[in-house]
């Protein structure tokens, strides 16, 4: 199995910033279109989270259900439409299973549960753009423990920026802990300006995370006092 071949990977557990990134179709995936951004996260040693693409097919496929809900229509297309959810939401579902047999891997939710997290944002009408699925991934990403979103978003497209960066409030008023930036990618953008917003970014997300690591260093210290002395004064006792 490909999840038992990555387990079987020797590694280093290391506390890092858990990064998330969603956005556009495109440019979330394609280097080419977000200027290698993953590659650059790992370079400023970032853990990196990208949400999987099927949970996009399923979003276009229940898009179908929801306009037959909201605005009527054919009963065979929606019909249609849930037979095929229900074969993507079984693939998905083996999917989640083979992720969840193995430690220190990060399983999805299921897309219920996103369908979920994104009415809590928006209404499931909202479909321009990548619609209600965006601030969808964002809540699922906060909710997994990646605090820190990057929403990628191409120069001058209304849809996105309506769905991604317009509901950014909204999602914080949730959430107050996330740290959401939005950038904007265009051939005509340098990529030294995006890098620059990010790593501002990054900059308050690694200082989150070392107070973080700081209180819990000293907890444990002050637990180990407790303790030491706790038994100290036993032995005093049966002495």
């Amino acid at each position: 199995m490909i999840a038992q071949s990555f387990a079987d990977i020797e590694k280093v557990n290391t506390r890092k910033v858990k990064v998330g990134v969603v956005g556009e179709i495109y440019v979330k995936y394609s280097s080419l279109g977000n200027n290698n951004l993953e590659q650059f996260l790992y370079e400023e040693d970032c853990e990196v989270m990208i949400p999987g693409l099927l949970g996009f097919l399923m979003y276009c496929v229940e898009n179908n259900i929801i306009d037959t809900v909201l605005y009527g229509g054919k009963y065979l297309k929606s019909r249609i439409s849930k037979l095929i959810n229900d074969i993507l939401m079984k693939l998905e579902n083996a999917i989640i299973d083979a992720v969840k047999q193995h430690e220190g891997f990060v399983a999805p939710t299921g897309f219920n549960h996103l369908k979920t997290l994104g009415e809590k944002v928006i209404g499931l009408g909202a479909k321009m753009g990548e619609g209600w699925l965006l601030p969808a991934e964002i809540m699922e990403l906060i909710e997994l423990g990646y605090k820190n979103i990057i929403c990628t978003q191409p120069f001058g497209c209304l849809p996105n920026h309506i769905i991604g960066k317009g509901l950014i409030r909204k999602i914080k008023g949730i959430h107050e802990d996330s740290n959401i930036v939005p950038i904007d990618y265009d051939p005509g953008a340098t990529k030294v300006n995006q890098e620059n917003r990010i790593k501002l970014m990054l900059s308050i997300a690694k200082e989150k995370l070392q107070t973080e690591i700081m209180l819990e260093e000293h907890l444990k210290y002050t637990d180990t006092l407790i303790e030491e002395k706790g038994l100290h004064i036993i032995n005093q006792g049966i002495s």
